[in-house]
């Protein structure tokens, strides 16, 4: 993958695959890579309706864990 895509669910899905696959250690290191500001993803992905766990290491909708 040479980019995060811009669609929200696919970008969810790329995202929590790669960290589930241990492509990378976490979300600042995976975000780095592709060039994007973590908080940027994070606020990004808040928009439409995804949460970041750090304990789980992906995206989650909200309301998910409650």
């Amino acid at each position: 993958m040479d980019f995060l895509p811009s669609d929200p669910a696919i970008m969810v899905s790329s995202i929590n695959m790669l960290l589930r696959d241990d492509e990378f250690d976490n979300l600042e290191q995976l975000c780095f890579y592709f060039n994007r500001e973590p908080q940027e993803v994070i606020s990004t992905l808040n928009k439409y309706g995804y949460v970041y766990s750090v304990e789980q290491k992906q995206f989650r909708p909200q309301g998910f864990d409650d």
